[in-house]
């Protein structure tokens, strides 16, 4: 069966006619490109903190504790869950995390080449959803599993079957999936509340307000089935206010902290407005098209959820790209054609764009013939090092490659140093029932109280953040005072404490 359909999808790529693409087939090269731009990445210790993080707290839950219980960390646990899932059924898989990834990717790109299908040709649709594999997997640290890749992933299902049906268990359907969203990354209320805002308004202007407020019931029950569902857990076990402070009220506790504010995100903010106001004005995109609006109250709530986080992070345009790039592509495809003379040019341009992806295969098959293994980084490297030579693992203290905890098989020293970065936030200590008040008594606390006998950090990077001096200060008196560096593998250093 399964060969049979592979077969016919070949025979239709080989003679592709946008205008004869089935889902099938666009699945299936969507798929195809994911998982080459992002397969040597399966095989790194870590791409971005955070996603180290989620796998600890993944780890956690597929133990048997939920999320903000043992371990703690700032997003909703439908992030957590996505890991907790995998490790659950493959265990500790660094290929079944990011492979699965690549086709979440990829399913991701199909919806948003199925929205563009309602809007513009197939031809433009396609290379929209290719466009959208590349931009969520290249330029930064996106070659990871991101809580942004999940709450991408049901938003943009959502829309999707708004744009197919409009009766209600189709809306409800679609509320489900936008309160996933939401409880994977909560600033994806904000594109919610918006798109809510517009069908009110849509009902208003032409006179079908009832029929679009039926609509919008049906969909916030499903939205609020979501979230009780989420929290059910929580409530079965009595854990209640941890999970209402950690979900609801930490994230607005950390959206104003001193690092952040609004006005950081104003040159990007008017960047993207001042793009799609151009596109409208030059009627190269249509205004007037209802679906295009849709995309446009989406975007315009986006930009308000980064404005109230007070910073927009490289990995958090994951979000917005679905939405941009199908006005983007729509524009595009309006300009002069390209001269057949330059098409070898734009091919050579297309292939060249996953060097990241090339450079990286380069590096596994470096890896593989030194080390044997095409596994790589000190994430991994420095764990294998403990444990070939007998160092102690059950007190230790990453303060750096932190997913060294999962491969170790033990857990951080505190609920705060879950994420290294989150010592720090004293804003955030309330809401992870945290007796310590600052981020220099859990440091404290850390070093003089649990007194690790092993810590890891990182070769010419101070241990904190540059700004915070104090912190800084504190550590490296306390490490040459207390602790000898014993080892250093590859940018890893580790430290075993002398008394």
């Amino acid at each position: 069966m399964t060969k049979k359909l592979n077969t016919a999808v070949l025979k239709k790529l080989r003679s592709l006619r946008y205008e004869d693409l089935d889902w099938k087939t666009v699945l299936f090269v969507l798929v195809i490109v994911s998982v080459f731009i992002r397969f040597p990445f399966f095989f790194r210790d870590y791409i971005d903190r955070d996603e180290s993080t989620f796998i600890i707290m993944g780890q956690s839950w597929a133990n048997g504790y939920l999320p903000y219980t043992q371990l703690w960390d700032l997003k909703p646990p439908i992030t957590f869950l996505y890991f907790a899932i995998i490790i659950k059924i493959f265990g500790k898989s660094f290929f079944a995390i990011r492979f699965f990834g690549a086709v979440m990717v990829a399913i991701t790109s199909l919806f948003t080449y199925g929205i563009a299908t309602k809007i513009t040709s197939k031809k433009i649709a396609f290379w929209v959803g290719v466009f959208c594999v590349f931009f969520q997997s290249l330029f930064g640290s996106l070659q990871g599993v991101m809580s942004e890749h999940i709450c991408t992933f049901f938003f943009v299902a959502a829309l999707f079957i708004l744009f197919l049906k409009e009766d209600g268990k189709w809306f409800f359907t679609s509320g489900l999936l936008l309160g996933l969203s939401v409880m994977t990354k909560l600033n994806m209320a904000y594109p919610v509340l918006v798109l809510g805002l517009y069908f009110l308004w849509e009902g208003f202007r032409t006179k079908q307000l009832s029929k679009k407020i039926i609509h919008l019931v049906f969909m916030g029950i499903g939205f609020i089935v979501s979230i009780l569902l989420t929290i059910m857990p929580y409530l079965l076990q009595g854990d209640i206010q941890i999970c209402w402070e950690s979900i609801f009220e930490a994230p607005l506790a950390y959206s104003e902290g001193k690092l952040h504010s609004p006005l950081k995100t104003l040159p990007f903010v008017i960047v993207i407005l001042g793009l799609l106001t151009t596109g409208f004005t030059l009627k190269t995109i249509d205004w007037k098209d209802k679906k295009l609006q849709i995309l446009s109250v989406v975007i315009l709530g986006i930009l308000l959820s980064f404005m109230q986080a007070g910073k927009v992070n490289g990995h958090y345009l994951i979000q917005l790209y679905p939405f941009i790039l199908i006005p983007l592509g729509i524009a595009v495809a309006k300009l002069p054609s390209v001269q057949k003379k330059y098409m070898p040019i734009i091919v050579i341009l297309l292939i060249l764009i996953p060097m990241e992806s090339y450079l990286e295969y380069g590096n596994i098959i470096s890896n593989k013939i030194k080390k044997g293994t095409f596994f790589n980084g000190e994430g991994i490297e420095v764990p294998a090092y403990i444990t070939e030579h007998g160092l102690e693992t059950n007190n230790i203290f990453f303060t750096e490659y932190h997913i060294g905890y999962w491969i170790l098989g033990v857990n951080p020293p505190t609920k705060a140093a879950t994420h290294p970065s989150s010592i720090t936030r004293e804003e955030l200590f309330p809401y992870m029932d945290n007796p310590r008040k600052t981020g220099m008594e859990e440091l404290q606390y850390i070093m003089e109280v649990v007194q690790p006998k092993t810590l890891v950090a990182r070769k010419g990077k101070e241990i904190f953040d540059k700004k915070l001096l104090d912190y800084n200060a504190y550590i490296d008196a306390y490490l040459e005072k207390h602790y000898k560096l014993t080892a250093t593998v590859g940018r890893g250093l580790i430290y075993q404490r002398l008394e």
